[in-house]
């Protein structure tokens, strides 16, 4: 409890998840935690977080915010993640509502630590946010990957830990802005070679 509180101050002060957008959650033995709706992030109270089961019946503590179908639907398909960070983060948000990307790549790999830590990053189309087309979509588009890219709205990051979606999404922020930095210019991703390797299981 105290953790997550701590993670969404942290990335609050990091200018990722300004006033009371976004939105952050980690399992519990019995369900999940999820910053409620409409919380002021920089100052959660914990015994405000809110408490879901397993099957997103609201349990305890405020109103879960109403995108909260989109991390049980995580939960849902990647029965390994522990945790889910959804933020409004500046450039991953304006990557989002660029045309003409890859929807199976939105982000090239053009550094190691973004193939490590977050891997490849699909595409959501966008719909309503909180709706059933939304969360439909969400379902679809989850694979193996760590994140997601919500079209017109935000990145949508799991991780075997919370310290891990919280890295990831930082780092997808980072990718975002290098993306924006090197537009029109002739940008050296990594090779498909190079990507392979950095995903290779490091050996003893």
């Amino acid at each position: 409890m105290n953790e997550l509180v701590a993670t969404v101050r942290a990335l609050f002060e990091m200018g990722l998840s300004p006033g009371t957008s976004g939105n952050l959650s980690a399992r519990a033995a019995d369900g999940f935690l999820l910053t409620p709706t409409n919380a002021a992030l920089g100052a959660l109270d914990p015994e405000r977080l809110s408490r879901l089961d397993r099957d997103g019946r609201h349990v305890g503590g405020d109103t879960p915010t109403k995108e909260w179908r989109l991390h049980l639907a995580l939960y849902e398909r990647r029965p390994g993640a522990q945790a889910v960070v959804h933020l409004h983060s500046a450039h991953a948000v304006a990557v989002s509502c660029l045309d003409g990307v890859d929807p199976d790549n939105v982000v090239p790999p053009l550094t190691p630590y973004f193939v490590m830590r977050v891997g490849r990053v699909v595409l959501v189309p966008y719909a309503r946010p909180g709706s059933d087309e939304l969360v439909t979509a969400v379902r679809e588009r989850a694979g193996e990957d760590a994140a997601l890219l919500l079209a017109n709205h935000g990145p949508l990051v799991t991780g075997a830990s919370l310290a891990q979606a919280a890295a990831a999404a930082v780092e997808l922020e980072e990718a975002a802005r290098l993306m924006l930095l090197l537009e029109g210019r002739h940008a050296r991703p990594l090779t498909p070679e190079q990507v392979a390797e950095l995903r290779q299981p490091p050996t003893s």
